[in-house]
């Protein structure tokens, strides 16, 4: 992962030019970065055969957990994260996702009335921003899937001081916890002021949130009725809400780094931008039933997602854990306790030796297409692997394809000649630090 990739670091260090250096590499006296597939699993998942039983390779404490009070299902230990999770996973389990349908129907619903109403002006809009963090849908979806209530983005079109807080503790919290890595806390304890006040704000702003879905009862089918229900049992209202603030993190800003990046990439690529469309707009004869379960059957499209994630994954950095008393063998390599280990997503998706033209974009590798009968797919892993792999993959995959499947059937997209190097030079501090991608929308003739 490096210490580095806590800054604004560049794709090279992501990946471009890594992997003249091997497939593991030391970034940091202590940390090793392995692009083998088998890392996937001797990092992240299951210990199984002569392992079997034995404790996970734990997450870097450092890393996932800002302070002691700091608690939630993204850092609890083994035990305590299976309780959570299993209070979580009905409101994220496929069913509960279809369940909540009309909710998530509604927000795209308004996006694209937004849309139109952008189309009508004939100027260039910035995709990323009627996409996710900066403002509008992703939040407003996830918003009301967690709390109850939309931070109503979209309705505005301008940010909610939830949001806005949101997106400028990201960086400062990543700076923060860059330093302590790199031992620099002199320089870390100059940033705490900044970096305290905004997290006081945005854990009151939080627990006002949660309180007012607390009120709206333990039976509303949502994201956290199960976490609701065992409060006090099992579960700490501390765990609640530290929870409740990752899971708009995660379920937003995901989701919306994707659609930019297959929306930039598939306007790089006109003839995959006219396929996918026509594919879109020959199996629906009105947007109205383009649904949830629908877009399941728009093949080449979810090929076209899946190669978006390879190429740009939301989280392009390795998600670190750190060696157990007794070290670990990783792809066969014995590594030593103590060291930090991950697979970064951003290399891994783009190395040769997995992939065939890996810098390209190319859906039909995903579709059975002979050129590509060597790639190795398993690779992919957008959502990691293990117990601890990301629980909201059904709501991400049902955000993205229904979005996706309604840009496209209502309008002609052509990017503005300003953004054509969009994804070039991209850095990162954890999350990608996404420039404005203008796009032109034309209402679609069909439509």
């Amino acid at each position: 992962m490096s210490s580095f990739t806590l800054f604004e670091t560049s794709l090279v260090l992501f990946g471009i030019g890594r992997h003249r250096y091997g497939p593991v590499v030391r970034t940091a006296p202590d940390e090793l970065s392995f692009t083998i597939p088998e890392a996937w699993r001797d990092i992240y998942g299951h210990r199984v055969g002569l392992v079997s039983g034995l404790p996970e390779i734990p997450k870097w404490p450092l890393f996932y957990r800002f302070t002691k009070q700091d608690v939630s299902i993204f850092n609890a230990p083994q035990g305590q994260h299976g309780t959570l999770r299993r209070a979580l996973a009905h409101g994220f389990s496929e069913k509960s996702t279809r369940a909540q349908e009309s909710i998530i129907g509604g927000y795209v619903d308004l996006l694209v009335t937004r849309l139109k109403e952008v189309a009508d002006s004939k100027a260039p809009t910035n995709m990323v921003q009627w996409y996710g963090r900066s403002n509008y849908t992703t939040f407003d979806i996830v918003g009301d899937l967690v709390f109850g209530n939309s931070f109503q983005c979209l309705d505005n079109a301008n940010y909610h001081p939830w949001v806005s807080l949101f997106a400028d503790s990201t960086r400062q919290n990543s700076i923060f916890v860059g330093l302590k890595i790199l031992g620099l806390d002199f320089l870390a304890l100059a940033t705490m002021p900044l970096v305290i006040r905004n997290m006081i704000k945005h854990f009151n702003l939080t627990k006002e949130w949660l309180q007012e879905r607390r009120r709206l009862g333990t039976d509303r089918g949502d994201l956290i009725e199960g976490l609701l229900k065992k409060e006090g049992e099992e579960i700490s209202f501390d765990e609640i809400h530290g929870t409740s603030m990752g899971l708009i993190f995660a379920g937003s800003e995901t989701t919306a780094t994707l659609l930019s990046g297959v929306t930039y990439l598939l306007l790089q690529n006109p003839k995959t931008l006219a396929k996918v469309t026509e594919e879109v707009r020959s199996s629906f004869k009105s947007d109205k039933e383009i649904t949830l379960l629908s877009v399941q059957n728009l093949d080449y499209m979810l090929a076209c997602l899946d190669e978006a994630f390879r190429l740009y994954p939301p989280v392009g950095i390795g998600l670190p854990r750190q060696i157990p008393k007794g070290g670990v063998k990783i792809a066969g390599i014995y590594v030593p306790e103590g060291s930090i280990v991950d697979v970064p997503q951003y290399a891994i998706h783009r190395s040769p030796d997995h992939w065939t033209e890996p810098e390209s974009f190319h859906p039909e590798r995903f579709l059975g297409d002979a050129r590509f009968a060597n790639d190795k797919v398993e690779t992919l892993q957008p959502f990691s692997v293990g117990p601890r792999n990301c629980i909201g993959k059904n709501l991400a995959y049902a955000e993205m394809r229904l979005i996706l499947a309604r840009v496209l059937y209502n309008f002609d997209l052509k990017m503005d000649p300003s953004c054509s190097g969009w994804l070039d030079g991209q850095k990162s501090h954890a999350l990608w630090i996404k420039p404005p991608l203008k796009v032109q929308l034309t209402p679609a003739k069909a439509t």
